[in-house]
């Protein structure tokens, strides 16, 4: 059928203290491969969504959306640096 000369792959050849070593990359509390604004995003969803909870249930009893703001801002934060 061919006449290809099959040669071994390079990869095949490497022993296993020529391999280099791929580190594993960091994983976050996420359970999705995300990148920055995948985090970005997902935090301003959870933002507006608090605030519409904040607005319905927290606000008629007396407290402030600013509190809302300052927990969705911490949660923000911590999403976008370690998820």
């Amino acid at each position: 059928m061919s006449d290809h000369h099959e040669e071994p792959l390079i990869s095949a050849l490497l022993e296993e203290e020529d391999a280099p070593e791929i580190a594993p990359a960091p994983t976050g509390f996420l359970p999705i491969e995300t990148n920055w604004f995948d985090r970005l995003f997902i935090a301003l969803v959870i933002w507006i969504a608090l605030s519409l909870f904040w607005f319905r249930f927290m606000e008629p009893m007396g407290l402030s959306i600013w509190i809302s703001n300052a927990i969705a801002a911490a949660l923000a934060f911590i999403i976008i640096k370690k998820g």
